[in-house]
């Protein structure tokens, strides 16, 4: 049986390629998804992505998880910064997690270095662009066989 992980993108990460291309680049979230599906296959392992700028959407997919998935591959967008219930989901359904940033958050307002996720996460990426979710994939696909 092949393994699962659920790709999540939080809060205006559709607008990936156009939105501050300075900072995140020219490509999209299809582009992304489509790396992480690409990679995936590589690894013997399936993508089911999805994104929202709605919280509650993201906490649904989250739960939902933990019928068919072995582990979450999660971009939070501005999330990261902010979502208590959305770290309560991902501690909340005991799967591995590996945490993804297009940019360096580090690098960036003060306010972006803090993160709900990171200290539950197995591993996190920042500043890889859209690679990171070819990184993140490979290491949660590693993490789960």
């Amino acid at each position: 049986m092949v393994k699962r992980l659920l790709l999540v993108n939080g809060p205006n990460l559709n607008l990936l390629g156009t939105r501050e291309p300075q900072i995140y680049g020219h490509e999209t979230l299809d582009d992304a998804v489509a790396l992480a599906e690409r990679v995936a296959a590589e690894e013997h392992v399936e993508i089911r992505a999805v994104q929202s700028n709605h919280e509650g959407v993201l906490i649904d997919a989250i739960h939902e998880a933990r019928v068919d998935c072995a582990g979450i591959v999660i971009n939070p967008g501005g999330l990261t910064h902010t979502s208590v219930v959305l770290r309560d989901a991902l501690t909340g359904v005991g799967l591995p997690v590996v945490e993804v940033h297009v940019s360096n958050v580090h690098a960036r307002e003060k306010f972006r270095h803090r993160s709900f996720v990171s200290d539950i996460a197995t591993c996190v990426i920042a500043g890889a662009g859209i690679q990171g979710y070819e990184f993140a994939v490979r290491r949660l696909a590693a993490l789960v066989r």
